[in-house]
């Protein structure tokens, strides 16, 4: 059963050798359960990015939408926590290093997520944290947020749902306040495992974390299916849209999708330096990982159900209600941080629309034909004056005209000395 990180292009690789298998022991909850290593796979294939590579100078569309003074006008996500399970976190990229701690690496002994050979998660943080840079107009969502890195996968789909588990519980654990998952799976599990992976999402979520899901590439089809966990109750599933706010060809729809945000040629960090352009939902969810960091850092009391509600009451809607497309809208970051006079219900509303009856209050302006009235009175009011003054310049003019004409012919009228008329 395989489970893909949400980025594209993947072309697909042969997993690893199954292992004996991983037990994940959540101790709030008294869950214990074995999964082996084949149950359910986490597979991430190469992408088209190399690394390092040139920075990108200017300033991605997707941030050319928001307005950054406003944005973070109260906070750039300062003391806010967000774990990026994926692929490992480059720490060397220097808008990157100021952001990224020790982490846990669930592939290698020791590890502390910091060494990523695949470059989709560093990718995936740079988008909600990269610090500022002379070299290019890219910066991080919420650029003061700190990542902690969970390597749970790599280009060869080492990662299952037993390392997926434990790398929720561990992001739990270590106070993450946002959880970004770039990963998931539209195929059926196991009763035994679905109940797992559901409870370590519940685990989470009982600690306050915010789960962020890309929703799945797998959409080009039109049909809606589920994926998870995006699609488990509480997670924030997001959909990638294009510069239009419409949904992006491949984003998979369905019932489950709350939210959806930029996920067409999105430029991010990449290993060793520099940055690379991909796509794919894996890079939409850490879009609105970085707007919830924001959030969290300016409300610290809203609980992680409130500020999905707020995420998803502000969003850019075309219509009233959500729809399986892109969810309640494609997310407004600058809406979602400062539109908070109200404190968040715990699920977003739709837009008000009046009643039906209201279109019965509303009168029809009178179709008119022509000129109005009022505008045929103007119009001939303006000749009357526009006449008045020809007659005036007329009578002065032809009264000048025929002096001259008179004194040149020497005729004239003069008076005698008796003061009579005398004709010359």
């Amino acid at each position: 059963m395989a489970v893909v990180a949400c980025g594209l292009p993947f072309a697909g690789a042969a997993p690893a050798a199954a292992a004996e298998g991983v037990r994940t022991t959540l101790a709030d909850d008294d869950v214990r359960t074995t999964l082996a290593d084949d149950d359910v796979r986490f597979q991430i294939d190469d992408t088209s990015c190399s690394f390092p590579s040139d920075p990108i100078k200017g300033t991605p569309w997707s941030l050319q939408r928001i307005v950054l003074d406003q944005l973070w006008q109260d906070t750039k996500g300062k003391g806010v926590k967000v774990a990026v399970i994926d692929t490992g976190v480059d720490a060397v990229n220097k808008q990157l290093a100021p952001a990224v701690v020790n982490g846990k690496d669930f592939l290698a002994k020791s590890g502390t997520g910091k060494l990523d050979d695949v470059g989709h998660g560093t990718k995936v943080a740079g988008i909600i944290a990269a610090r500022k840079s002379d070299e290019s107009g890219f910066i991080g969502i919420a650029p003061e947020a700190t990542i902690i890195p969970i390597r749970q996968n790599d280009d060869q789909g080492s990662g299952n749902v037993g390392t997926m588990i434990s790398a929720i519980k561990y992001a739990a654990d270590a106070g993450a306040q946002v959880i970004n998952i770039s990963q998931d799976t539209a195929s059926k599990m196991d009763p035994t495992v679905h109940a797992a992976f559901r409870a370590v999402i519940q685990y989470a979520q009982e600690k306050d974390a915010l789960i962020v899901a890309a929703a799945g590439n797998n959409g080009a089809d039109g049909k809606k299916a589920k994926t998870y966990p995006a699609a488990y109750p509480g997670v924030l599933a997001v959909a990638a849209s294009d510069r239009t706010n419409l949904r992006a060809p491949f984003s998979q729809s369905g019932t489950f999708v709350g939210v959806a945000a930029p996920g067409i040629d999105m430029v991010s960090t990449v290993p060793k330096g520099g940055h690379c352009v991909d796509q794919g939902t894996s890079f939409a969810a850490p879009y609105v990982s970085g707007v919830a960091a924001l959030i969290r850092a300016k409300h610290p009391k809203w609980t992680y159900q409130q500020v999905i509600t707020q995420i998803e009451q502000t969003a850019d809607r075309t219509k009233a209600g959500r729809d399986d497309f892109v969810g309640w809208g494609v997310v407004d970051p600058v809406a979602a941080v400062n539109e908070d006079t109200v404190t968040p219900a715990e699920s977003p509303t739709p837009d008000p629309v009046g009643p039906a009856g209201d279109a019965a209050d509303v009168e029809a302006a009178t179709l008119i034909l022509g000129e109005s009235r009022q505008e045929r009175t103007e119009r001939y009011a303006l000749y009357v004056l526009a006449g008045g003054f020809a007659v005036v310049l007329l009578v002065f003019g032809g009264g000048r005209v025929l002096s001259d004409w008179r004194r040149k012919r020497g005729i004239g009228n003069d008076i005698g000395v008796n003061g009579e008329l005398q004709h010359g």
